[in-house]
């Protein structure tokens, strides 16, 4: 009988230890004190799962960590919870009692090239793709508006219009996004002669990053955060108006390649002419 009676206790206590240990996952994927604001916790659903299948995919160290980061932001955004905004009192679930984040980049490039010479390439909006690759397409719609079209991480792309703010010729060229936009932004991009021969290209960026902080570090994590854009695309910038072409990176055909391809195309015509002459 105590046997029996000792059994029947013990099942009990198991049976009230899994009932606990079910009851605390539930209040934990259930809990209703959240720091993370909806905008986060879609954000981090939709990075977290590709994260997640790109680490996978990997199949080395490197990955598994990917991957382990892509299931905390997935948990992150189940929950609506951070852990690390408890640590230091931080909340974004009160989307109006916090600010937008606002990032600041600045980059400078020198430039062997007049100021004319490279304010006039730049003040052609639709020129700017030529060497900025983040930039699928920029539509002149007016004197001092344009529409910018740009690729975003994980193979989306944002949009957004834009107006000239400032316009000194030869100078300074300063914009800044309407105030509808996904993502706001505005910035100068000035052109300085040097004690030397060539002139300074200053780019100073602000944006405010979707998602805030979260946001700018998903986005630094997949190589296309602003600050290391900016410093390519200067680059690149540099590259096309003293040599006429861009250095070939992976992936992409060469700016060398279609100068030749141009010139060969030419030489055929000017030796058709001549036979004909």
């Amino acid at each position: 009988m105590e046997n029996t009676k000792t059994l029947g206790t013990s099942e009990n206590a198991e049976t009230q230890s899994d009932d606990k240990n079910k009851k605390s996952l539930m209040d934990f994927l259930t809990n209703t004190d959240t720091n993370v604001s909806q905008v986060e916790r879609v954000v981090s659903g939709v990075v977290g799962g590709g994260l997640m299948a790109y680490g996978l995919r990997r199949r080395d160290t490197a990955g598994v960590v990917i991957a382990a980061l892509g299931g905390m932001l997935g948990l992150r955004s189940a929950t609506g919870h951070c852990q690390v905004y408890d640590a230091v009192g931080y909340s974004t679930a009160d989307e109006t009692a916090n600010k937008p984040t606002r990032i600041h980049v600045q980059r400078s490039v020198t430039i062997n090239k007049s100021q004319s010479e490279l304010y006039s390439f730049w003040r052609n909006f639709e020129n700017l793709p030529q060497f900025m690759n983040h930039l699928e397409s920029v539509q002149v719609t007016g004197e001092k508006t344009s529409h910018w079209k740009v690729k975003a991480p994980l193979g989306y792309s944002v949009e957004w219009d834009a107006e000239v703010t400032s316009d000194v010729e030869n100078e300074r060229i300063g914009w800044k996004s309407a105030e509808i936009s996904e993502i706001p932004n505005s910035g100068t991009v000035e052109f300085r002669p040097t004690t030397n021969r060539g002139t300074e290209v200053r780019v100073t960026l602000t944006y405010e990053p979707p998602a805030g902080k979260l946001g700018a570090l998903i986005a630094k994590l997949f190589g296309e955060e602003p600050s290391q854009q900016v410093a390519e695309d200067l680059r690149r910038f540099k590259s096309l108006m003293e040599a006429g072409l861009i250095m070939k990176t992976e992936g992409q055909p060469s700016g060398r390649e279609k100068i030749k391809a141009d010139s060969k195309n030419d030489n055929i015509t000017a030796s058709a002419k001549t036979a004909n002459a």
